[in-house]
């Protein structure tokens, strides 16, 4: 009998949500392909494929972010304000950096989760009812 053989493939397991979030991986495959810049969403998986761009993360992260690590830089440096009373060009000099440096790297992490999550849930605009992800 000729022809094309059959073989049996073994689906990957997809990763963990939270260290596919931090280590940026794909949500199908568990690839490191999530994004193509620090910031910035690749256009598919490289290895199985997954359109990253039917998802639609938006701003939401970046607002809760900028809120939630704005208020603890703010209380940080207003309680080193007060207690050790540094000049106001070393506040600055500290503190600039560590808020960029902290919503670049937490900005990653949840556009990452919530792309993940939209992907488990099959969440698509205007349903209520998710679907079955494996259609």
């Amino acid at each position: 009998m000729t022809g094309v053989r059959a073989e049996a493939v073994t689906p990957t397991p997809e990763p963990a949500p939270l260290p596919a979030a931090f280590k940026g991986l794909c949500p199908r495959c568990g690839a490191p392909s999530l994004f193509k810049g620090w910031l910035a969403f690749a256009d598919r998986c490289a290895v199985c494929g997954l359109d990253y761009t039917r998802f639609n993360v938006g701003d939401g992260p970046a607002a809760l972010l900028v809120l939630l690590l704005g208020a603890i830089v703010v209380g940080a440096a207003i309680t080193i304000q007060l207690t050790l009373a540094p000049p106001i060009w070393l506040q600055l000099i500290l503190w600039v950096p560590v808020t960029i440096a902290a919503v670049i790297g937490a900005l990653r992490v949840a556009k990452a989760a919530l792309l993940g999550s939209e992907y488990r849930t099959a969440a698509r605009e205007g349903r209520i009812t998710p679907l079955d992800p494996n259609p």
